[in-house]
């Protein structure tokens, strides 16, 4: 009994000195590399994306997606929504998101498709050290004639400055796969 307890106290002194408080001003510039499954299409892309804190549990967010696939197809993708941010635990933050989601693709020779639908999304955010942040979610879309997507997704970001981190992830899908560098700068710090 003494034993674990000496364990808890330890754990919890060590959470409380990597407490962070996490961040929801940023903006973010990415580069990515996706691979779609079925159709055995891939391409990489570039990105902004961006989230504002409105009060101390909601902030809204928005990104944009451009990407150059096989056989000269453009694919174009932009998201803007709202989410829910709680602390779980001194390094631990719950994210819920809900969000407009729209999806372009332009073939040469057979013009552009697009559609429309709702995204949402289920992550944690974890302050691995002072300098180290790991995070992890999933997400599902549903677009009304395009079908819907359920993924799921890892990374981590680490601060080079107060407001700078530079960062990797991944995500799996049922119908594709990427990976991504990211250059996150926080404002107002």
């Amino acid at each position: 009994m003494l034993r674990s307890s000496l364990v808890l106290l330890v754990l919890a002194f060590a959470a409380s000195a990597n407490a962070k408080d996490f961040d929801y001003d940023y903006f973010q510039l990415t580069y990515g590399n996706v691979e779609f499954d079925d159709i055995n299409v891939d391409g990489d892309g570039f990105g902004l994306s961006g989230s504002y804190a409105l009060n101390e549990d909601f902030h809204v967010f928005a990104g944009y997606e451009a990407a150059g696939l096989d056989f000269g197809i453009d694919a174009t993708t932009l998201g803007a929504g709202l989410g829910w941010h709680t602390t779980l635990s001194p390094v631990v933050d719950l994210v819920a998101s809900i969000s407009y989601q729209y999806v372009e693709l332009d073939a040469p020779g057979f013009g552009s498709v697009d559609d429309n639908g709702l995204g949402l999304g289920l992550g944690l955010r974890y302050a691995a050290t002072d300098l180290l942040e790991l995070d992890a979610g999933i997400s599902h879309v549903d677009l009304g004639d395009g079908g819907s997507d359920t993924g799921f997704g890892v990374g981590g970001l680490y601060s080079f400055t107060d407001a700078f981190e530079l960062g990797l992830s991944a995500s799996w899908s049922d119908e594709s796969t990427s990976f991504t560098v990211a250059g996150r700068f926080y404002f107002g710090r």
